[in-house]
């Protein structure tokens, strides 16, 4: 059928009219970065079960954060303190929302679901416990959202090839590697003569690649381990492993356990009388705010790694400044989770400011350049830079504290000391 020109002509103008309408209305109804007024950060960490009050710990942190990110902070040297929101996006606000994990690794896996489909974040941050870490950080990189962990140290998160995961903290080859350095460094003291080393270790992703770095470590540096034991995460009764430790002869203990069980180990050490010399602790439970609540004075003399310690602020103010305003919030001090979790923060919200964007793509970019340096960061730390390959945080350290008249003291390196060690560990029936 023949259809006149004249009749054809108008209808093709007018469908080309109605496209470049919709055209142009997309582009009005989509939010350019620059104009968003809110940038949406996930969070997966232990809101409930044995880990509870750890997650209120870090996620305390991550809301002060976000509180000096979005107000107006003039006096504190750390990114985005000063001005309000992140300004190379307008002034946009971030916003967190929490996901819980419970301590389980698929609960961890549906939380990061929920929060990259249904709530639309532009980066998560977790989740605390390793074995979480490692499958919810899986969904992260399904997706292609940027995925920074601030406080799980398996070595072997980052040995996975993956693109969208970066790690703030130090891993625990490092740790263990320091407590190896720092019982060399008593041996110098004449504080240490014969080390027989006890490694124990709850039995998940964490524990288990803890024991295996400090039992490599051993070997490396020429000790002794007389015994070396998994065990199962949230036991109930551990009489016989305190029993096998007793009589292996172990005088210097090696540790990696979460609260529940560090209490429960605690007490058990006490019932049976069991005395090393010293307990290192690979941080997690003995560092845990319910740790000291439960035990009071028998918790007293641990050491154990860290990554920060309140007395550092005696050569860095910006710990007191910071930990005042969170004391004047939540009513006690920070702690080393709440301090990882704080920076964790600042991290990637730098970076998505210098990014200029919520595009993960783009975010991604601006993690892989971030270079914050020391004089910018609460951690005892040279910075924050990524290696190109794995993306771990190239210029984290580690400390020593102890605890001491129910203060966590930095006790090692020794240059970064407030308070000489207490060594060895006063025998249970010694103690007042």
């Amino acid at each position: 059928m023949h259809q006149n020109k004249k009749t054809v002509l108008p209808f093709f103008i007018f469908l080309i009219a109605l496209s470049m309408i919709a055209a142009g209305c997309s582009s009005v109804s989509k939010e350019s970065p620059a104009a968003a007024k809110e940038v949406k950060i996930g969070t997966i960490f232990p809101m409930t079960g044995a880990a509870a009050v750890t997650g209120v710990d870090l996620m305390n942190g991550i809301q002060l954060a976000a509180e000096i990110i979005n107000g107006d902070y003039p006096d504190l040297d750390l990114p985005l303190a000063k001005g309000t929101g992140l300004p190379n996006l307008g002034g946009a606000k971030l916003v967190i929302v929490s996901g819980d994990h419970q301590g389980s690794a698929e609960k961890g896996m549906s939380e990061a679901e929920r929060l990259i489909t249904q709530e639309k974040v532009v980066a998560l941050m977790g989740s605390y416990h390793s074995a979480v870490t490692a499958t919810a950080s899986q969904v992260a990189e399904r997706n292609g959202i940027p995925f920074l962990n601030d406080s799980s140290t398996s070595p072997s998160l980052v040995q996975r090839n993956f693109k969208w995961f970066f790690r703030t903290t130090p891993d625990d080859d490092m740790f263990a590697d320091n407590f190896f350095q720092f019982m060399n460094d008593l041996k110098e003291k004449k504080l240490l003569s014969e080390a027989k080393l006890g490694i124990i270790y709850e039995n998940t992703l964490w524990g288990s690649d803890v024991g295996k770095a400090e039992n490599r470590f051993a070997g490396q540096y020429g000790y002794t381990v007389a015994t070396d034991m998994a065990y199962p995460a949230k036991s109930t009764n551990v009489t016989s492993e305190v029993q096998k430790l007793k009589a292996s002869g172990s005088n210097i203990l090696l540790q990696a356990s979460y609260a529940s069980d560090a209490i429960l180990y605690m007490k058990a050490y006490k019932e049976l009388d069991y005395n090393p010399d010293a307990i290192l602790a690979m941080d997690a439970g003995f560092i845990d705010t319910e740790f000291l609540k439960a035990l009071g004075k028998d918790g007293e003399y641990i050491f154990s790694r860290e990554v920060w310690a309140l007395d550092l602020a005696k050569n860095k103010p910006i710990v007191e400044k910071v930990n005042a305003l969170y004391k004047q919030k939540y009513g006690v001090n920070m702690n080393g989770n709440t301090a990882r979790a704080f920076t964790g923060v600042m991290v990637l919200a730098d970076a998505i400011n210098r990014a200029g964007s919520t595009d993960p793509a783009a975010i991604k970019k601006a993690l892989e350049e971030t270079n914050i340096p020391a004089n910018q960061l609460i951690m005892p730390w040279k910075g924050v830079k990524f290696d190109p390959a794995t993306h771990q945080n190239i210029l984290g350290s580690g400390i020593i504290v102890q605890i001491q008249n129910g203060e966590y003291v930095t006790v090692w390196p020794w240059n970064l000391a407030s308070e000489d060690i207490v060594w060895p560990m006063p025998k249970w029936s010694e103690r007042k």
